[in-house]
């Protein structure tokens, strides 16, 4: 997690500052009438209600005032999901331990909210049978079977767990049957259900991050590496090996194979890995794979098409930051932030430097726009959790961060950050630009946390997005926003038809999963035209409810929907009202075009 940095580097970003801090002076026309003033009414007003509305577990995960080993420091995520398929949203936390052995009757564990359509939640846990407990890290959401229910897979170090669901309110864990439990030497971290090969059944990928063992783990201080700023800290993952990333494909029958040599997951030079992000971001209908990883280069894996991946992000433009460093890479997320039709890429990173956005440039290619998109001046926060998200339903995204630092030692060696940090909000300013607005964006974003997962959805399906935070040592955080305005929104739910013995979608007779993950949807309001994709997985370790939502602004309407199924099929909705969560089912539309055929 320790970032590399020389002084070229420093002053380069220096000199960039400066820039950037002018053209805030001298163009005050690049945000304007989107930017908060003074007495300007907020955009936004996010206020903590997660003691209110039930969510009191706290978070457990390691030393809360020194962190001796780095197994103590990567938190956990949370997933947004209709576990009971009653329409509204429900909170799953994840959660860890201590070193120190803990009484059976006080060990922590994962926790399911059930939303009570009220503003408050109840904890379904212990009824719902997910009372397991160990050194849990992230969650991501799929029906892997296609029978109608989500089912979730947690990863451990240690070994990884896949809850199936019952359809009754419980899980089961079968991750031994199902072979995805891993050999228990592993440590696992961000994952996503991804259909790669398009067969109508969800595959799952699995980041792994280091090869650690506490019997051998070094001291603070014991190694070079294990230093920071002159402070002996916990050692790692510089100086520590590495572990692979993990492709399990589904085989149809409630069981998956480990297909990571065959598929070429291991070839590549990107290592200690954490958050996935899956898009197709050459739009040739077949999905590919981000990852982010910790003092490496980040991992594109392009889908060819044939069961196999090549990491392409260093050629592609995605592997290191604009002058060429590899960063300490936590959380990704997927948006088009600039309305050009194509996703992009932010990814978060340590403290003392930037995060990173990559503009997707539509042959298949990423330029980084950090800098001039308004990035390049918050360095002194250490980010994890990041998503996408129109906060105002403006029609433009906007970008919501949470961060904490990974060594306690900061607050008492005063090393020039804090454990606990602030979120940040960046409001999207509809040209390509940022206005850092979270000083004005209420208390739940300027109150301080060591945060790690965030996960992102319309709670109480109004419309307005609200976020889960997963926080060290402390209960989670349940941002809500306040602020109502006449802007409009659409959102939508999709189905696809493997599970039912309706006619076929695909040219050679495959039907998507049940999910749509994978599914491209293009809504035309107007003159703009908002994309974005069904997706498992992604922000830091955590899963975002996977209704996709489009702000629309001042429109009253829209002209069409357009949704390219992972089978091929194209299909065209027309005449749905805004305002409103849609359910679209693969082959309920109007055919746009027989859907590409696969070899």
């Amino acid at each position: 997690m320790i970032p590399d940095f020389s002084f070229l580097r420093l002053f380069s970003f220096l000199v960039l500052c400066a820039w950037l801090s002018m053209q805030s002076v001298s163009s005050p026309s690049v945000s304007a009438g989107k930017s908060q003033g003074a007495n300007a009414k907020p955009i936004v007003h996010f206020t903590d209600i997660a003691q209110k509305a039930g969510l009191v577990a706290p978070v457990i995960f390691g030393g809360e005032n020194r962190k001796k080993y780095i197994i103590e420091t990567t938190g956990t995520g949370v997933a947004i999901f209709d576990y009971d398929n009653d329409g509204w949203p429900d909170i799953f936390v994840v959660n860890g331990t201590t070193l120190e052995a803990l009484p059976s009757d006080k060990a922590p564990t994962s926790h399911l909210y059930r939303n009570n359509h009220d503003g408050t939640f109840t904890d379904v846990t212990e009824k719902a049978g997910l009372t397991h407990t160990g050194w849990g890290q992230g969650v991501c959401v799929g029906d892997y079977d296609n029978d109608g229910f989500e089912d979730l897979y947690v990863t451990y170090y240690g070994k990884n767990v896949l809850y199936h669901n019952n359809g009754d309110g419980t899980f089961t864990d079968v991750s031994e049957k199902a072979h995805v439990a891993g050999s228990g030497k592993y440590w696992g971290t961000g994952c996503a259900f991804v259909d790669y090969d398009r067969d109508g059944k969800l595959d799952l990928i699995v980041a792994n991050y280091v090869d650690y063992d506490s019997a051998t783990a070094f001291a603070p201080g014991a190694q070079p590496s294990c230093m920071w700023k002159g402070v002996p800290v916990m050692c790692g993952p510089r100086g520590l090996p590495w572990a692979k990333n993990i492709l399990y494909h589904n085989l149809g029958n409630g069981t998956f194979e480990d297909v990571t040599k065959k598929a070429h997951i291991d070839q590549t030079n990107g290592h200690y890995a954490f958050s996935v992000s899956t898009l197709d971001y050459d739009d040739d209908g077949w999905p590919d794979i981000f990852v982010a990883c910790d003092s490496t280069a980040s991992i594109l894996y392009h889908n060819n098409h044939d069961g196999t991946f090549t990491d392409v992000a260093v050629v592609a433009g995605a592997a290191f930051n604009d002058d060429g460093r590899e960063q300490a890479g936590m959380g990704s997320t997927v948006g088009d932030y600039d309305g050009d039709g194509r996703l992009d890429l932010f990814k978060t990173n340590f403290s003392d430097d930037t995060s990173t956005l990559y503009h997707n440039n539509g042959d298949g290619t990423f330029e980084d726009k950090t800098f001039p998109a308004g990035f390049g001046l918050n360095t002194q926060y250490l980010g994890w959790g990041v998503t996408f998200l129109d906060a105002d339903n403006d029609g433009w995204p906007d970008l919501l961060l949470v961060n904490g630092h990974v060594y306690p030692e900061v607050d008492s060696q005063h090393l020039g950050s804090n454990f606990r940090e602030p979120k940040i909000l960046y409001h999207n300013n509809g040209n390509g630009t940022f206005t850092d607005i979270s000083a004005n964006a209420g208390p739940g974003i300027t109150a301080v946390s060591s945060s790690r997962g965030l996960a992102a959805g319309d709670l109480w399906n109004d419309g307005r997005m609200s976020a889960v935070i997963s926080n060290m040592n402390a209960p989670p955080m349940l941002l809500v926003n306040a602020v109502r305005n006449s802007n409009h929104w659409i959102a939508f739910h999709t189905i696809g038809t493997s599970f039912s013995s309706g006619p076929f979608s695909g040219s050679d007779g495959t039907k998507s999963n049940r999910d749509g993950i994978g599914a491209k949807i293009t809504v035309r309001a107007g003159v703009r035209t908002l994309v974005d994709e069904v997706r498992s997985g992604s922000s830091y370790i955590s899963n975002n409810d996977m209704r996709v939502h489009f702000g629309l602004g001042s429109a009253p309407k829209i002209d069409s929907v357009q949704i390219r199924w992972p089978s091929g099929l194209v299909e065209r909705f027309e005449n749905l009202a805004v305002d409103a969560i849609h359910t679209l089912k693969e082959g309920s539309g109007t055919p746009v075009n027989p859907p590409s055929p696969k070899p």
